[in-house]
């Protein structure tokens, strides 16, 4: 099983200097941004170096414009040109299911769609199963709040239940969280990640290499979680068994086991994970 990704940070793709810096970073993924990031007459530019970079053998992801308009059309149109293709897109402002698939079938790379509106929200399921290349679904919670007309974070608690359940029924990985805005607030980046983990999400979006060693430890399996992860898989290697009661009394079916192994991918990641003692 794949490690899942922890941090996707996200770079200004007109600002050449930080591009460099991402790609060194210890993030997961760098997605190399086209869209809020970049002032209006600054995309031409920004495609460019989107290019350029992955046509250096580097691997990233790109965020692009929202499709439809001219500057998304555009982005688009470089994108499957360009002699290398990203790893993936994420592509912001979804909404249309036919959209998204359309991007995706011109792009043929893993797709992402970023939920932004309250009729996103609605339409989460039916775009995380858009098209066989989307990949993964997201929440934008500051344009979605706007959107929404709320201020108080605990408003978009339904939104976020919502896109969980559509990632998960749709056979996707465990959406990633939002952008934690409030940058020098790592305390709170931290709490806020592992808030997010127990609600279903895993790992999130940043927006600077500080906020990256906050959001890996906080994904973090916990060394007990570990040592009954690995325990459990060993125990199913060794009896075959599909269902059963492990020594704790604990109910043992194929969906504890495929938690297990999502655990040890983790795990077998992160050096500085550490394995306790099965109770």
């Amino acid at each position: 099983m794949t490690a899942p990704v922890r941090t996707w940070l996200y770079v200004p793709a007109d600002r050449s200097d930080r591009i460099a810096k991402a790609l060194a970073s210890d993030a997961d993924a760098v997605i190399l941004d086209l869209e809020d990031a970049v002032a209006p007459e600054a995309k031409e530019q920004a495609r460019r170096n989107a290019v350029a970079t992955l046509a250096d053998g580097n691997r990233a992801y790109v965020r692009v414009n929202e499709p439809g308009t001219p500057h998304g059309t555009a982005d688009v149109d470089a994108l499957a040109t360009a002699s290398v293709p990203p790893a993936g897109v994420r592509i912001p402002k979804c909404e249309d299911p036919e959209r998204l698939s359309a991007v995706a079938e011109r792009l043929s790379v893993p797709v992402h769609p970023v939920v932004e509106s309250a009729l996103g929200v609605e339409r989460a399921y039916a775009l995380a199963t858009a098209h066989p290349l989307v990949s993964g679904i997201s929440l934008g919670e500051a344009d979605l709040a706007a959107d929404l007309r709320v201020t108080d974070r605990n408003a978009l608690t339904w939104p976020r239940s919502r896109v969980v359940v559509a990632a998960r029924a749709a056979g996707l990985s465990s959406p990633a969280q939002s952008v934690w805005t409030a940058v020098r607030d790592l305390d709170g980046l931290r709490g806020d990640t592992e808030e997010g983990r127990r609600a279903g999400f895993f790992g999130r979006s940043v927006i600077h290499p500080a906020q990256i060693p906050v959001v890996h430890e906080a994904c973090r399996p916990d060394p007990d979680e570990v040592a009954w992860a690995r325990s459990l898989v060993d125990t199913v290697r060794d009896s075959g068994e599909a269902a059963w009661i492990d020594s704790a009394g604990r109910f043992v079916d194929k969906a504890v086991v495929e938690r297990a192994l999502w655990l040890l991918a983790i795990a077998d990641e992160d050096p500085n994970v550490k394995e306790g003692q099965t109770s």
